[in-house]
């Protein structure tokens, strides 16, 4: 077998989540598309937004990553 520098790719398989928020949550994700709009000339559902805040905002999670870091890793 060829030794190759890409590693196998992860599951990729969507999971699809639902959820409920509040009224004023969803005004703020209304606002944040209508800007997101404004910014990029490129109109999103606030649904395809969502995974993307989530990530960004995991990401930037300083003690969220150091936490991660000490769980085991599921497969």
């Amino acid at each position: 077998m060829a030794d190759l520098k890409l590693p196998r790719l992860p599951d990729r398989t969507p999971v699809k989540l639902t959820i409920s928020v509040t009224p004023d949550l969803h005004l703020a994700l209304v606002d944040y598309a209508t800007i997101y709009q404004q910014a990029y000339g490129d109109e999103q559902a606030i649904a395809d937004l969502v995974p993307h805040m989530i990530a960004a905002f995991l990401a930037s999670d300083r003690s969220f990553a150091k936490a991660r870091d000490g769980l085991e890793r599921r497969k």
